[in-house]
């Protein structure tokens, strides 16, 4: 029997390049997208049935998707981050869980300069101003000598932090693993967490998220920041309490925010982050570029053929997950 493997991810096509790698690994492949079974009224627990393996996005496979996936072996998750497969759940059902580090690194890291730059430069309140009919010359700041602050400093900070020190920024980082040699090679400053805060005009934050890192950035956080400061996340919207991050923005303890991901996404329409100027929310688009995607999907695509073929597959997660003890 072919086996079959679904493909969620939203921006994969079929005809494109991994249905391509699948179809002539001899799998059949299978394309659903949320507008897809939203309009189908096909809830994820059905497709899934049939999956040997899925190339995963950011839906949620949450136990009872994964339990009712009875042959399913492998998830090749696009993306540096897995929070949205119930981990346990996989393993206790015998499936691997890979994922993509390092594939969008660059285009998360420009992404963030991007978001500096804006804040910087108060970017997107002038063109809101020249829009409505006003010429106003507001002043910004220069990157030059401004103090970047890391919480995080994995593959995306460490380049994150090699752009910010090619214009002239202090770097300071936080990450219980700091790789010292990368300190030592490129001047980059390991500091506490508390530390960071206290001395960052720009705050990045590039962590996972777990239950150690949930609203790491809660109100006690944000009344150690330095007062004036930017907060960039490009890492996981629940890293940050949004509601101390909106009475932060209201008394002004921070310049602005720059935001990536959410607790939440989309944005829902009552956000008390909707009602802040200095507030900049981009739609999850720090990994959305071509080269990022296609060297992702085609790393999770690999793994995902690895694994059914009875090869270990690169970058897994879960090498404990052992047989089907939820079947």
């Amino acid at each position: 029997m072919t086996q079959r493997v679904l493909v969620t991810t939203s921006y994969l096509k079929p005809g494109g390049e991994v249905d391509q790698l699948l179809s002539d690994a001899g799998f059949e492949t299978v394309f659903t997208t949320p507008a897809q079974r939203e309009a189908d009224r096909t809830p994820l627990s059905d497709l899934v049935r049939d999956a040997d393996g899925i190339v995963a996005g950011t839906d949620a496979f949450t136990a009872d998707v994964i339990e009712a996936a009875t042959r399913l072996k492998v998830f090749g998750r696009c993306g540096v981050g897995y929070d949205n497969i119930d981990l346990d759940a996989a393993t206790r059902c015998g499936v691997a869980v890979t994922y993509t580090p390092g594939a969008n690194r660059r285009s998360v890291a420009e992404h963030v300069l991007a978001l500096m730059l804006n804040c910087a430069r108060l970017i997107p309140q002038n063109i809101a101003s020249v829009r409505a009919g006003r010429w106003e010359q507001r002043s910004g700041r220069e990157l030059d000598g401004a103090v970047l602050g890391l919480v995080g400093l994995g593959s995306i900070g460490k380049t994150v932090a090699r752009l910010a020190l090619s214009l002239g920024m202090r770097v300071l980082a936080h990450d219980p693993y700091l790789d010292q040699g990368f300190l030592t090679e490129t001047g980059v400053e390991g500091r506490t967490f508390d530390e960071v805060l206290a001395e960052a005009d720009f705050l990045s934050l590039h962590i996972f998220l777990d239950d150690s890192t949930r609203h790491l950035i809660d109100a006690a956080a944000l009344r150690k920041v330095k007062p004036g400061a930017f907060l960039i996340n490009t890492a996981r919207g629940e890293v940050v309490d949004e509601e101390a991050l909106a009475h932060a923005l209201e008394n002004g303890t921070l310049a602005g925010a720059a935001l990536d991901v959410l607790a939440e996404e989309p944005l829902p329409l009552d956000s008390r982050l909707r009602g802040f100027d200095n507030v900049l929310v981009t739609a999850h688009i720090g990994a959305a570029t071509e080269q990022a995607r296609s060297r992702s999907s085609l790393m999770a695509a690999r793994q995902v053929i690895d694994a059914l073929r009875g090869r270990s597959p690169g970058n897994l997660v879960n090498p404990e997950h052992a047989g089907p003890a939820c079947r």
